[in-house]
């Protein structure tokens, strides 16, 4: 599908606040991708260490304020 020649310029206006954005803040991409490294980049899981703490694991019981007896 071809657009005429009419439309092939056309720049919606989300797309022309994001260009002037990032022109006045050159590093916001930076920015972003930092925070997107402490929020969702992750260390791999040492699947060792994650059995070891499941089965060292205690048992709680289930009424945590009930003392026993």
């Amino acid at each position: 599908m071809k657009l005429s020649k009419q439309y092939s310029k056309y720049e919606s206006e989300i797309t022309r606040f994001i260009k002037e954005l990032k022109q006045k803040n050159p590093k916001l991409e930076e920015q972003q991708r930092a925070g997107r490294s402490l929020l969702w980049d992750k260390a791999p899981i040492d699947l060792d260490a994650r059995d070891r703490a499941e089965q060292s694991r205690v048992n709680q019981q289930p009424y945590v304020y009930q003392n026993k007896g």
